[in-house]
């Protein structure tokens, strides 16, 4: 017999872990309004699991509030390895982030940068000095360093889940977006980490870097506009403390991608925006992948 709903929420009150816990999957509620909470939570499962039979897979968003950055963790906890991986990782949080793995059993095989940041420094120089074995992946077209370069298309396997490839430049050069696996195997509803090129009812600037607002339109709406309608958008950054969204809602709402290509170029020509404070630092130290003279230790990073 099912819960009913206002014993459900109680239930879920008393044994969610706190918001201030890494561990808490984050929702945005309007993106995905459900008449019950049955509902709710029947969506929420999904966040987190594959269909019945398919791999597991855990999923975490993580946020270092200095830069508004998101980190994502996943890992296929159905594999005896539990191979993981953590996209957008941030020098000051990766302390955290990696007690984090160790809590959960992990093992972190992949630091990924979903393009070079020019608002904070990456945490991949600190998680190889600390996590042996663990390899750098950013795209080719960034020129920046890494242990392993990708391109359109490629896919990234961790345990029996994969990530795909998807050539997303206009923000930068050398912007991709990570799209997980479309196969019967792989978890539903599909998931998307579009890094700056696309965010929450918003994009990324496209005034530095080889930024591009012509290139930035077209590959939002060849690359992550054409992804299922209810596939999972999660951004590099959100200002506003949003999580998620997803190809329906943005299709619908984004102020700036919903326009004719004209009136966006138009747009982002106008924008008007301040020149990023952590830039000259930022850039430098990511184009090699985060190495800032020598690898600093994690107090010093957080330090920073």
């Amino acid at each position: 017999m099912a819960m009913p709903p206002l014993r459900l929420l109680q239930h879920i009150r008393t044994h969610c872990p706190p918001p201030s816990s890494p561990m808490l999957l984050r929702v945005r509620k309007p993106s995905f309004a459900r008449s019950s909470v049955e509902g709710f939570i029947s969506l929420m499962a999904k966040y987190t699991t594959g269909g019945s039979g398919s791999p597991k897979l855990l999923f975490r968003q993580l946020f270092e509030k200095d830069s508004s950055t998101y980190t994502y963790l996943l890992a296929d906890v159905g594999h005896p390895d539990k191979p993981a991986l953590l996209v957008d990782p941030v020098d000051k949080t990766v302390e955290r982030d990696l007690t984090f793995v160790k809590e959960l059993g992990l093992k972190l095989i992949y630091a990924m940068n979903t393009h070079v940041h020019a608002d904070h420094v990456t945490g991949t120089a600190l998680i190889k000095g600390m996590v042996p074995g663990v390899q750098s992946v950013i795209s080719k077209a960034s020129n920046a360093r890494a242990d392993l370069f990708v391109e359109h298309g490629d896919k990234i396997h961790f345990g029996n889940l994969f990530l795909e490839v998807r050539a997303t430049p206009g923000h930068t050069l050398g912007c991709v977006t990570y799209v997980t696996g479309d196969g019967s195997d792989q978890p539903q509803p599909r998931m998307a980490f579009t890094g700056d090129a696309l965010l929450i009812h918003g994009c990324g600037r496209t005034d530095f870097q080889g930024g591009s607002s012509d290139q930035l339109y077209n590959s939002v709406h060849s690359q992550i506009f054409t992804l299922p309608k209810d596939t999972l958008l999660y951004p590099a950054h959100d200002y506003k403390g949003f999580t998620v969204t997803t190809v329906e809602e943005e299709l619908s709402h984004n102020p700036r991608l919903t326009k004719d290509k004209e009136t966006f170029k138009n747009i982002m020509e106008n924008l008007k925006l301040a020149y990023p404070k952590m830039i000259d630092v930022a850039v430098p130290a990511n184009m090699v992948c985060g190495f800032q003279d020598a690898i600093k230790k994690p107090s010093e990073a957080l330090a920073s």
